[in-house]
């Protein structure tokens, strides 16, 4: 049977645990800011005059790919937005205020979306279990599935069909970034903005370039293009 003392212990030593790791994360931060002004005394002194970062990166949740150190660039380039297995769905106002702001705001030249290899979300969404709450999430995924079925079923290994729907699904979040009205506005007013697709090797750490890049509507189908004449009455 368990005592009271044993339970108290057990809590003791996980608040510890906790402390330690919570701890660690300060320490962690002292040490970046003393690494920063040793290779620059000005650094946090121009970083707090502001940002003007040409990239947007929406990218997974996932803590192995933090955007900054994937790219090898500094705080203030790139501007993030992340979410599980980064999927862009047009009635995320989240998602859709950083791109407004973005774009109309910052005036990045190119937006980003990055999958990696091996995601828990996108193996999540190839299942039928479920998993909460996020299931109504994945359902985005399971739509992407839905649409590349045929190709998907017919590869064998497991792990290269859960790689291929990562493929997938990056490239279908590119194709609804340029459904939307604010990237769709911005090439209307002549804006300099691609969007892109990328897929992160873990293993490796490199990047894959999806070749999926846009620069304008003319691939999106009739009823996604945006159209800025007066709507009659009906």
């Amino acid at each position: 049977m368990t005592t009271n003392n044993q339970n108290n212990g057990h809590a003791a030593a996980l608040a510890a645990t906790s402390s330690k790791s919570y701890q660690l994360l300060i320490k962690g931060n002292r040490d970046w800011v003393e690494k920063q002004i040793t290779a620059d005394a000005d650094f946090f002194t121009n970083l707090a005059k502001g940002q003007s970062p040409e990239v947007l990166w929406i990218g997974c949740s996932d803590s192995r790919v933090p955007a900054n150190e994937v790219t090898g660039t500094r705080p203030g380039e790139v501007f993030v937005h992340r979410n599980i297995a980064n999927v862009v769905v047009h009635s995320d106002m989240n998602l859709l205020s950083v791109l407004d702001y973005a774009v109309n705001v910052l005036k990045v030249k190119h937006v980003i979306v990055a999958g990696h290899y091996g995601c828990g979300g996108v193996a999540a969404a190839m299942s039928n279990k479920q998993f909460g709450l996020i299931d109504n999430w994945l359902r985005n995924i399971k739509d992407v599935y839905r649409l590349h079925a045929e190709e998907l079923d017919a590869i064998d290994d497991q792990n290269e069909r859960v790689n291929r729907l990562v493929e997938l699904n990056a490239m279908e979040q590119v194709y609804n970034l340029c459904k939307t009205t604010i990237v769709q506005n911005a090439w209307k007013n002549g804006q300099d903005l691609s969007v892109h697709g990328w897929v992160i090797d873990l293993k490796t750490g490199l990047i894959k370039d999806l070749q999926v890049s846009s620069v304008g509507a003319d691939h999106l189908g009739f009823v996604y293009q945006v159209n800025n004449e007066p709507v009659a009455a009906l």
